[in-house]
Order: C-alpha cells, then structure tokens, then sequence
C-alpha cells in the first residue's frame, strides 16, 4: 500500500471517529433536551391535577379553566390520584403497573420521572388538610420521537457526505503533501553508476523533506567517491599487476627452454610459472568482478541469440576440458525466433556460462552435462544439469559468496570467485540465477534472461 494511500485512510478514520463522537454528542444532547421538556410539562400538568382534583375550591375551577384554555391536550394524557393509607403495608395502592420504586421515591424524593418507550410518567407527592396524595400523569410524545428519527435520518446523511468530503480532502492533501517525495524518487531513479555526479536539487526550509535531500546528496558524495576509487583501483592493478605477472612466466619459460637450470631446478621452476599462471587467473577473475560490481555502463550492448552462445560456450569448454560431455538439449525452443534473443555483452554472458558449465563438468568428473535452453513468457532459461557430488543443503545460501568453497569439494581444483562473477554478470543483464542440489544426486542451474524488445 502507498504512503499516500495510508496517509488517505488515516485522515478518513480520524475525521470518521470525530463524526461519530460529533453526531453521537448532538443527537444525545438533542434527545435530552426534548426529554426534559416533555418530563417539565408532564410536571406541570400534575401540579395542576393535584389543584382541580384533591378538595377542589375557588381556585381549582381557575386552574382548570387556564388548563382547559393554554395547555394543549397530550397524546394519551391521563391522570391518577393515589390517596396515601398509613395504616396499610404498603401505604399506596397501584393503580398503574408502575415499578415499586418509582412509588417509593415519590414518597422518599417528593417526586419522580418514568419512560418506557414512548410512554412518559411524571408523579409528585402533595399534602393537602394533613392528608398525602400520589398525583400521576402519563402521556405520550409522538412528535418528539418522529423529531429525534428526522434528526437522526439528517446527521445519518450529513455524516455519509463528510465521509465523501473527508476522503476527497484527504486525497488532495496526501497528494500535495507527499509531492515533495514523489520529486525525490523521480530524481533518484534517474541516478545510477554512469551519473553518480548528479545530485537532488535543494529544497528550500528546514523541514524533514530538506533534510532527507541533504542526506540523499551527501551519500550520493560518498558513492562517487568510492566509485572513483574502486574504478580507479581496477583500472592501475589491471596494468600494474599483470606486468610484473607477465615477466615471471616469460623469463621461468625462458629458464625451462635454456639448460640453465639443472634437473632438480626445473621442477620449482615448473612450480613457479605454474603458480604465476595460477596467480594470473585469479587477478583476471578477481578484476572481472570488481568491474561487474561497479560498471553498469552498457559497452558492446547487442542483441544476442541464445542458443548460438550456448553452442559456442559448449565449444569454448571443450577446449579447455577435453574429457567433457556436454549434450545440449534444444528440442523446447519457439518456433519464433524472436524469442531467442536478449540484449547485453556477449563476451561477458559467454564468460557466466562457460564458469556454470565447467563447473557441472568439473564437479561430476566428466559425467555427462545436460544444457537445456527454452523460452517462455517473455524470459529465456538456460538449465545446466549433471550428475556430480551436489552441494550440501546448509552450504547452498553461501555459494555466490566470493571465495566460498563447499565442504566436499577439497579434491577439486578452484578459486571461488566463479559463481559470484557469474551472479554479477547476470544480474548486469537484468537476469537471475536459481539453484537446485542434493548430494551425491547432481546440481541444476537455471538462468533467465529477458527477451530482447
């Protein structure tokens, strides 16, 4: 999920709890108000009961005609005198089915509130001539109920719309908030090995934005400068070490082809060039894969078919190895062409492969090698199988490791620079490399490759 995206729905849940918590807070305080009004009319209409109904006198008949006159009828208003009986247990008779409770804190508080559902009780205890009485009026209050369902209907429709107005918002502002970074990441996709000079263009403030371009330039400063000094490394040992190498094959061939060295001398002489030789392949794989490390420039980048290099790194092999077998396997190619090609260096590739294929042929003591090439959704692979000693399940992780050797492969020349040469080369190549190995069973590799656009 984007940060814009996260950023979105964050801003939608926090405004979605204070609207809940907004309507919530209205519709209770709304209800309560119209509760309490109702309940201080029903008050009033006891007051008034106990007035015209307990030893009605001059003024009862006043009351009743203000009652008669200014207050409105109720919906299903009725009322009920109760005379208190000190004599009897309890002192009150229940003329409505009415809790005990709300009776006794009539007589406790003087007066008391009742609901259920939509019918409202309101009872006052009054004291007339020594005399005590329970006045009730009940009534209900259907246009305050249909009020609270238009105001829940209405807070229901306004919080669907600020739900939209919150997400629309939140879009607008993740989007403009997050603009700074998108710039970011479009100049740094733009930054790779061959443009390291490039920097992020400074932002002005001292916000976190600011300081994230800062970082970015000042590790972009570092890279180029180990760059430089890997770059520049390679380039003087490529000259510097192969000179002084070159001189000490020449001059132990010269010694082996004169008779300046006697019998027992010619064998370290032999040791020598054979230990330079030796020297000289490992600083030629060494600089391979420090230039394959660092170089991502795309020198003699060509389109190159697949199968024809497969067929010259089985040629090239056999020269170095004559007891290799190799059968190579082409019976699952497309029957479109096209689909054999991929674009790179095709000396670096023929190089990759040629390390995998010695390798099987090497590891199997010559056992036959089975190089297989096919096509599919737009990827080439190339699967080199063979039969040799495998690779320990525990050691698998570590084999592009520069310079790591399997347990059970103490018998076997090698230097272990070559799978990791590999590795670099393929993935120059925009490539990956999968491996699958049992012991004493054989090894397979698999290559893939991008079809060529």
């Amino acid at each position: 999920m984007k940060l814009q995206t996260k950023i979105t729905l964050l801003f939608v849940v926090i405004s979605t709890i204070g609207l809940v918590l907004l309507n919530a807070s209205i519709f209770y305080f709304v209800s309560e108000f119209n509760f309490e009004d109702f309940f201080k009319r029903l008050e009033a209409r006891v007051n008034l009961a106990a007035e015209t109904n307990i030893h009605p006198d001059k003024e009862s008949v006043a009351y009743k005609q203000v009652r008669t006159r200014y207050l409105e009828k109720l919906a299903n208003e009725q009322e009920y005198i109760i005379k208190i009986d000190t004599t009897k247990s309890p002192a009150y008779t229940k003329i409505i089915d009415l809790p005990d409770e709300f009776y006794q804190n009539i007589l406790a508080k003087k007066k008391e509130r009742y609901t259920e559902e939509n019918h409202f009780y309101a009872g006052g205890l009054f004291i007339v001539h020594g005399e005590k009485y329970i006045v009730i009026v009940t009534a209900n209050d259907p246009y305050g109920f249909k009020e609270l369902e238009q105001l829940k209907r209405v807070l229901l429709i306004i919080f669907v719309v600020s739900i939209i107005m919150t997400y629309v918002a939140g879009k607008i502002f993740s989007y403009y908030t997050l603009q700074p970074v998108r710039n970011i990441i479009k100049s740094v996709k733009n930054i790779s090995a061959n443009n390291l000079h490039m920097r992020l263009d400074d932002v002005k403030g001292k916000d976190e934005i600011a300081e994230l371009v800062i970082t970015f330039n000042n590790m972009l400063t570092r890279l180029e400068t180990a760059f430089e000094t890997q770059n520049n490394f390679v380039s003087n040992a490529s000259h510097e070490l192969r000179t002084p190498l070159a001189i000490i094959s020449g001059e132990t061939q010269l010694l082996l082809m004169g008779n300046k060295v006697t019998e027992d001398g010619r064998e370290a002489v032999n040791t020598i060039l054979a230990q330079a030789e030796k020297l000289g392949h490992i600083l030629a794989s060494l600089l391979g894969l420090a230039q394959t490390g660092f170089d991502g420039k795309k020198q003699n980048w060509t389109k190159i078919r697949v199968d024809e290099l497969v067929m010259d790194v089985a040629d090239s092999v056999k020269k170095i190895d004559r007891n290799s077998v190799i059968d190579l396997d082409f019976s699952a190619l497309p029957d479109d062409e096209n689909l054999l090609y991929t674009e790179g260096n095709v000396n670096l590739l023929q190089l990759a492969i040629s390390n995998i294929v010695l390798n099987a042929c090497k590891y199997s003591n010559n056992c036959p090698v089975n190089v297989q090439v096919t096509a599919q959704d737009g990827r080439i692979i190339i699967k080199v199988s063979d039969k040799g000693i495998g690779i320990p399940e525990q050691e698998q992780q570590h084999i592009f490791e520069p310079f790591f050797r399997a347990s059970n492969t103490g018998e076997f020349k090698g230097h272990g620079i070559g799978l990791p040469l590999t590795l670099n080369i393929i993935r120059l190549h925009k490539g990956t490399i999968g491996i699958r190995s049992e012991e004493q069973v054989g090894t397979e590799i698999q290559i893939i490759l991008p079809v060529a656009s």
